[in-house]
């Protein structure tokens, strides 16, 4: 005799009351000083990877890894932080481009603003503000589009929060 099937279809979510998905319960986390980066991603290896097989010789050219969106770029024109670093492509060393950083948010707790190019000095207040966001520093070429992670990092005080109300715009 053949098994009876579940009364759930297979995939489907258990839902709660009213036909919500059950919310996932964060706990809170015990932090010292929520300036200070948490779960630190150096991604200097992977770097100095890339630009070993580039000067190398390996099967790719420059444009392949040369290859900035333009929303990237614009960021890094209005958003960026210029740095003393000539690029690792090109090498600029005439003091004409140099190597911007861009620095992006992102977490579920920052509402609108998550996946923005934000400046960095504005992360202290943001870490006060809300519980749990990771930054990520991109730096960027202007001249051949070179981009490339250098890190990333979690700041924030450890408290769940809700994310902020969606500002209105002219359409609301």
């Amino acid at each position: 005799m053949a098994e009876p099937r579940s009364t759930q279809a297979r995939g489907s979510r258990v839902l709660g009351e009213r036909g919500k998905p059950k919310p996932e319960r964060i706990d809170p986390e015990d932090v010292a000083d929520p300036t200070a980066p948490r779960r630190v991603v150096n991604y200097a290896l992977q770097r100095r990877a890339v630009l070993r097989g580039l000067y190398g010789g390996q099967a790719f050219n420059g444009f392949d890894i040369c290859d900035a969106d333009p929303y990237l770029l614009r960021a890094a024109r209005f958003h960026g932080t210029p740095t003393v670093e000539p690029c690792p492509v090109c090498r600029v060393t005439d003091g004409r481009e140099k190597l911007t950083q861009v620095t992006y948010v992102y977490g579920e707790q920052l509402g609108h603003i998550a996946g923005s190019a934000i400046d960095p000095a504005r992360l202290p207040s943001m870490a006060g503000e809300y519980g749990e966001f990771r930054v990520y520093v991109v730096e960027v070429c202007a001249t051949c589009h070179w981009n490339h992670l250098v890190t990333s990092y979690v700041l924030g005080d450890g408290k769940p929060r809700k994310a902020p109300a969606k500002p209105r715009d002219l359409l609301d």
